[in-house]
């Protein structure tokens, strides 16, 4: 079994950018679909952002223009960049790639 660790997470004022990063225990260079998703508390953990392969990415629309995902075939690395933090994206962010999940990286954006 992989596995994936999370780290990057942070607190932020609103408006504020922080950087994630997602790092892999095998080459990364043939796993597609590696996602994002976010937990608030009290609520559902939902999809945030998708490295579909290279470059190619898809986002949840409460993201899209703010957040992009990126990756680092050399490292076993995949980032996501948080710009424009707005108080509701507080959340715990996981990383995510079939049935292995990351432990999380609490994001708190606050002033």
């Amino acid at each position: 079994q992989g596995q994936l660790v999370e780290s990057g997470g942070g607190l932020v004022q609103p408006g504020g950018s922080l950087n994630l990063s997602c790092a892999a225990s095998r080459s990364i260079t043939t796993m597609y679909n590696i996602d994002w998703y976010r937990q608030a508390s009290g609520k559902q953990r939902e999809f945030v952002a998708r490295s579909l392969f290279e470059d190619n990415a898809d986002y949840a629309a409460s993201v899209t223009g703010r957040f992009t995902v990126s990756r680092d075939n050399a490292r076993n690395t995949i980032y996501l960049h948080m710009n424009m933090l707005r108080p509701e994206d507080t959340a715990v962010y996981y990383c995510h790639w079939q049935d292995w999940w990351g432990q999380g990286t609490q994001v708190t954006v606050s002033s």
